[in-house]
């Protein structure tokens, strides 16, 4: 199968494969130089990488102090991106985020407004504690995170290109947030869930930030390039198999599709969106391991990223303690057969 490049031409297949080669070859220098600063959590990388190689954003939950922010610098200083960090607080407002209109006047005294950029103008957006802003500054996300633009007094803004979010959320500290509306979170490729460090990455920590000088990282590749491998990525063949793999898994994620578990315990499921997102990360995990095609076990170990917070449970299965990741786990372990 053929695939394209950035200027839209078909490769042939020795073409494919050196194509395919040289981005193995650059996300392994990527993995590499984030290593030197990130300490464990390698699942944490891969699936934050592997939304940044599909060209969508993820939100990051995990309890303060677990490097969520210092993996977001990493990996805009690594890719190539121009980043730029929101704090987001109870008081922050939308032009806060966008950036607004200001008046200014010549040497003539004519008037005029000027646009002055926010900091949603980058490429790479940290949403930092994405769930202390209200739900009217949270919703000044939403345009730009699915159209790339934003509009400001009926004037069009293109954001800049690649353009990335990385939230971060705390699950445990609920005071002062609000909870994100289900179509924020829809808009989030996947969630990947923060865990605390294993022994040997706990102790490489405490040893490698507590000294004199830590480790910096570098850039490893440009903008460009990672929007190289991001069209690489959409190209990637996937076989039949695979595209019935993640269509049943999805649909069986859905009250009312006959799966009697999920009629049972699940409120709402996931919508098409979450087959679009398993078909570009199982794509981008296939790349991320060195293969040229994703396979069923791609499909099935990326079901609770990108699942989980695209789905709801009733009232009466979290009232029996259970949880959605039990749900998926259960729906996968169905699939596997």
């Amino acid at each position: 199968m053929g695939l394209m490049n950035s200027t839209d031409t078909v490769l042939d297949d020795k073409a494919v494969v050196a194509a395919a080669e040289r981005a193995l070859a650059d996300v392994a220098a990527v993995r590499n130089e984030v290593a030197k600063v990130i300490f464990g959590q390698e699942r944490v990388v891969e699936n934050t990488m592997l939304a940044l190689l599909s060209g969508g954003h993820a939100l990051l939950v995990g309890v303060p102090g677990l490097a969520k922010t210092k993996l977001v610098t990493t990996l805009g200083t690594v890719l190539g991106l121009h980043s730029s960090r929101i704090q987001f607080t109870p008081d922050l407002m939308p032009s806060d985020i966008l950036g607004s209109e200001v008046m200014d006047q010549d040497e003539s005294g004519r008037r005029s407004f000027r646009f002055v950029k926010g900091p949603v103008f980058a490429q790479l957006l940290m949403a930092d504690e994405i769930n202390r802003a209200s739900p009217r500054t949270q919703s000044a996300l939403l345009q730009s995170m699915q159209e790339y633009h934003v509009t400001i007094a009926g004037q069009r803004y293109d954001l800049p290109a690649p353009f990335h979010v990385l939230a971060t959320q705390n699950p445990l500290e609920q005071e002062g947030t609000y909870p994100l509306p289900e179509a924020q979170l829809d808009r989030f490729l996947l969630q990947v869930d923060v865990l605390y460090p294993e022994l040997d990455a706990e102790r490489q920590i405490l040893l490698e930030t507590t000294g004199r000088s830590e480790a910096k990282p570098r850039e490893v590749i440009a903008a460009e390039r990672l929007q190289e491998i991001q069209s690489l990525v959409r190209q990637m063949p996937v076989s039949d198999k695979v595209v019935d793999a993640i269509l049943s898994l999805v649909r069986s994620a859905r009250p009312g599709h006959g799966n009697a578990t999920t009629d049972k315990n699940v409120a709402w499921g996931p919508g098409p969106r979450a087959g679009q997102s398993l078909m570009l990360t199982a794509r981008a995990r296939a790349l991320y391991e060195g293969r040229l095609a994703p396979s069923l076990d791609d499909v099935y170990a990326l079901a609770e990223p990108v699942l989980q917070h695209r789905m709801a449970l009733t009232f009466a299965a979290r009232a029996e303690g259970m949880s959605v990741r039990d749900v998926i786990g259960g729906l996968v372990k169905q699939a596997r057969g």
